[in-house]
């Protein structure tokens, strides 16, 4: 039994650049659409930011859709990935308790499932890295 966890635990480990890659890529594209958004109708954001009790609701706007935007352009590529993947986790926290918590759990009524979802990819990106498939790697790979 040992050997074949062994293994299977083997054979698992040459698929982690490509899982961490596969979340990357999911998680930029699921940025993409919130930050054009948010950068598009700026006023907007920043009226229902205000409206929220966001302290200075037009610079947090900027500040949520240009961080989203920074994700759209630098997990794709690996670059600098755990430096941007923490104030990706700020803001989903901030969307998870300023937004989608009185909802409850479930996505399909505006929970925060899709939010935590987001944040945990991110908390995996923080804490292993853009993986052997990033600019990351290619620029910071330890000797």
């Amino acid at each position: 039994m040992k050997k074949l966890i062994t293994t299977i635990r083997n054979f698992g480990d040459k698929f982690q650049s490509l899982s961490i890659l596969g979340i990357r890529l999911v998680l930029a594209y699921g940025f993409y659409n919130p930050a054009l958004s948010k950068l598009q109708n700026i006023d907007s954001v920043a009226q229902w930011f205000s409206q929220m009790g966001y302290p200075f609701p037009l610079l947090s706007a900027y500040l949520a859709g240009i961080t989203e935007l920074l994700g759209v352009i630098l997990l794709p590529i690996g670059l600098f990935t755990r430096i941007i993947s923490v104030p990706l986790m700020f803001v989903m926290l901030v969307a998870i308790f300023t937004v989608h918590w009185e909802h409850g759990f479930p996505a399909s009524q505006n929970g925060f499932e899709i939010p935590l979802y987001y944040f945990l990819m991110l908390f995996v990106l923080f804490s292993h890295g853009a993986g052997k498939f990033s600019l990351d790697n290619i620029l910071f790979k330890k000797p």
